[in-house]
């Protein structure tokens, strides 16, 4: 079409303008060059000045036609390659407000879009910036260069074309250099924001870090979502997009993503073998129950006498199991809170021998395919409410949920008392031994309510001194009066100073020739221990009779004692000393001093939770080595936004499915303060050899419990819907074996429970391949700074090869 055009003119001239047209001719040879150097450097270059104005308009349109169509190919190109960015301004910091500005090994799991969207802006940062910055830019230099064209000089010669073309080369190439300088110079930026910004993160010294490192990028957002987005592992507003994408159905993955499964999915399916054959069942005479520190039947056979239920003690192995327990046949997902408190599946715990020998008293029943709770017990076969106001009609100061909030229920049964405690905001630690009474805890757990375990044998129980507000006992068939008073003097070593013990049992109502003589004993035996009788009445709905007595305030009473019997301890003994101390027929004195822990009551709840104890002194180093005061409050503001920014949102977990919880590393009981609003319990979890930080626990109105990890804990299989490790697996690593802590992690939990690890990188990536081969699903891991954290959720799967070792008694 050119050459027609070109013909045509040179047609009006003479014979010798051969020349000419082949002047011409490589002319446009050489703007056809020009062209494709424009389209492919988006520059348009200056237009021949020694053609008639015809042929230069003629050839501007079609350069121009020609122009247009590669820009727009151009453009669709690059609006392929960012199919999953933003079809706004198409910047890289688009992004920054959703995924939180994640590193490029963030996030894992199910089709995680923001990271891998972040970690193909990561491999090629600077063309993505020329791409989307550069359009602005090609606009205003065809404006520029269309003007030239029509204002340009016709005396120019093909050399003179030929040295334009390489100066708009040069110009291009300038421009490139220019953008690139100005986009390194935005990152340099960044980077300084963001270093300056982690320097001003706390880095504490011993136990941990309380103030994660802070990863600020440039932003448009607000002050408010900058604050948000403080939190070094994935909070509400950083995980916004990755929550969506991750959790719920219909979500769009990206091409990194499908792929990177599938590449896990092949390399899982290449190692499942393996797998299978490292876990194995436990071979236990316990079957699905089985508890390794009470189902040791080793340790129990070598035992000299079980007069004082030593056979109902921890006798803990000496190698941990490593096996999987198997799960009853037929079982499934609990039914959710507060419904769990009337009834269970059959199936979950499949038991009827308390149904059979305690139906008549409301304990438990047997409804076709659950077992039902009616709410009664021996003592309160009328239901467990009417029973719980009654004793505080009897006594006002009980005053349930304000001036008392933590009750220990000795004798739980199947924990009815406990469970309608929860509507008084009433926190209660039940009680009973693996006995004849056939998984009355394994019931109270099931149901949703706390439990342990336990036995009061020849050891003291795992609570520090001087925590609970109220112990309760209805019936629970302890020899309260004999050696010396010694089990009751354990409650007192337990109760708080002014506490209360709520004793319902036959001795107070009955006229036995037995209930008689215990009656009198306990008389003198509280007498001489300076409780005081507050309240001695009969329930004449349940036809019992309650005893309630209070612990004294204050040491005068022990000192006017015609005789010091029960003796008071020695002041060597530490009344917090609570793991494997034998229990001795003593009374420990009460504190005296104001700043003494004991010495006042605690604030009323809920104000409790987040106050620092009135003994915490500053000058006391707390556990993140600031003072004591400072370091509590440190903590909890910390896990409150932890909690409201990461793990209610972040983390895609149905609260309303999670009842029972533990925090396996506890401290202070931040997290369980923080998840006060929540519809949970926490049982805090403070280790031997950490801090002991439990009286601080108690003191906020929450509870906990005392262990070893590289032991097992004493409840039953399929106890909790939650675990929280924070620092726990890399400490237990170095002192036992950590996959017997694995082990024990899946037998506590409940199957499609979660565990929240937060832990080191190292950890992580080992425990994240540990729960892969026992089939777990990664909800998620994160890591950062050499920290990292890890959601899964426990399968019912459930390995077929069972081990040779025999474990258990039945």
């Amino acid at each position: 079409m050119a050459l027609g055009k070109y013909s045509r003119v040179d047609g009006r001239k003479s014979s010798s303008g051969y020349c000419s047209t082949v002047t011409i001719v490589v002319f446009v040879a050489l703007c056809l060059v020009g062209v494709w150097m424009m389209t492919s450097s988006t520059v348009v270059p200056v237009q021949p000045s020694d053609v008639s104005q015809e042929n230069k308009n003629e050839l501007k349109t079609d350069v121009t036609e020609t122009n247009a169509e590669n820009q727009n190919d151009a453009t669709n190109n690059e609006d392929n390659s960012n199919a999953n960015e933003d079809n706004g301004e198409g910047k890289q910091k688009q992004f920054e407000d959703n995924p939180g500005d994640l590193p490029d090994d963030a996030t894992k799991g199910d089709n995680n879009v923001g990271s891998n969207n972040q970690a193909e802006k990561n491999e090629a940062p600077e063309e993505t910036d020329k791409s989307t910055e550069q359009k602005p830019v090609e606009e205003k230099k065809d404006e520029v260069e269309e003007k030239k064209e029509e204002d340009g000089s016709k005396d120019e010669s093909e050399n003179g074309e030929k040295k334009k073309d390489e100066e708009s080369n040069q110009d291009s190439e300038s421009d490139d250099t220019k953008e690139n300088t100005s986009d390194e110079s935005e990152k340099k930026s960044e980077e300084n924001n963001s270093d300056e910004n982690e320097k001003k993160s706390d880095d504490n010294n011993g136990e941990g870090q309380i103030e994660e490192k802070v990863d600020n990028k440039k932003d448009d957002k607000s002050d408010e979502n900058k604050e948000k987005s403080s939190e070094v592992f994935p909070s509400g507003s950083q995980l916004e997009l990755t929550n969506e994408s991750t959790v719920q159905n219909g979500s769009f993955s990206t091409q990194a993503t499908e792929s990177k499964k599938e590449k896990e999915a092949q390399k899982s399916s290449q190692s499942e073998s393996q797998s299978k054959s490292t876990w194995k069942l436990c071979n236990t005479t316990a079957g699905y129950d089985y508890i390794p520190c009470l189902d040791n039947l080793e340790a129990i056979k070598k035992l000299h006498t079980t007069k004082h239920y030593e056979h109902r003690e921890r006798h803990c192995p000496d190698n941990p199991p490593t096996c999987l327990v198997p799960l009853p046949e037929g079982y499934q997902r609990s039914i959710e809170w507060p419904r769990s408190r009337e009834k269970i599946w059959y199936h979950n715990v499949p038991h009827t021998k308390l149904a059979e020998v305690k139906g008549h008293q409301n304990w438990v029943k047997v409804s076709g395919e659950y077992l039902t709770f009616p709410g009664g017990g021996t003592q309160f076969k009328h239901g467990a409410l009417h029973y719980i106001d009654f004793i505080q009609q009897s006594v006002p100061e009980v005053a349930w949920g304000k001036r008392s909030r933590l009750v220990l229920d000795v004798g739980c049964g199947v924990a009815s008392f406990g469970g309608f405690l929860f509507d008084k905001d009433v926190l209660t630690m039940s009680l009973a031994p693996k006995d004849e009474h056939e998984a009355q805890v394994q019931f109270a757990l099931e149901r949703g309510i706390p439990a342990i375990s336990a036995v009061m044998g020849t050891k003291r129980l795992p609570y520090p001194g001087r925590v609970f507000d109220v112990v309760h006992c209805a019936r629970c068939r302890v020899p309260w009066h004999i050696e010396g008073g010694k089990l009751l003097l354990e409650l007192n070593r337990l109760l708080r100073p002014g506490g209360f013990f709520v004793w319902s049992a036959t001795p107070i109502y009955q006229k036995l020739e037995e209930d008689v003589e215990i009656w009198e004993d306990m008389k003198k035996l509280t007498q001489a221990m300076c409780w005081e009788v507050v309240s001695i009445t009969k329930d004449r709905v349940n036809g019992v009779g309650i005893a309630v007595y209070r612990k004294p305030l204050t040491n005068e009473c022990y000192e006017q004692r015609p005789k010091s019997d029960p003796p008071l301890c020695e002041e060597s003994d530490d009344p917090n000393a609570a793991w494997n101390v034998p229990l001795q027929a003593c009374m420990h004195k009460l504190p005296v001093a104001s700043t003494e822990r004991g010495s006042q009551w605690p604030e009323l709840w809920p104000a409790r939770a987040a106050k620092a104890p009135y003994w915490l002194s500053s000058s006391e180093v707390g556990v993140y080595g600031k003072p004591a005061p400072e370091d509590f409050a440190t903590d909890y503001e910390h896990w409150k936004r932890v909690v409201k920014n990461s793990y209610q949102s972040g983390l895609g977990i149905n609260w309303s499915t999670v009842r029972n919880a533990m925090d396996m590393r506890a401290v202070y009981g931040g997290l369980a303060a923080a998840m006060k609003e929540l519809n949970v319990w926490v049982m805090n979890i403070v280790s031997i050899d950490a801090p002991d930080t439990l009286p601080i626990i108690y003191e906020r109105g929450l509870f906990g419990i005392y262990h070893d990890w590289c032991e097992s804990f004493s409840t039953y299989p399929r106890s909790y819907d939650l675990l929280h490790a924070d620092h726990l697996f890399s400490k237990i690593k170095t002192k036992c074996n950590i996959m017997a802590l694995v082990a024990e992690v899946d037998r506590i939990l409940r199957p499609e429970g979660k565990i929240i690890i937060r832990d080191t990188v190292e950890i992580i990536n080992e425990m994240e391949s540990v729960f892969r081969s026992m089939h777990w699903d990664i909800r998620m891991t994160y890591s950062k700074d050499k920290e990292g954290l890890l959601c899964a959720q426990k399968s019912m799967w459930r390995p077929t090869e069972v081990e040779t070792v025999t474990y258990a008694i039945g």
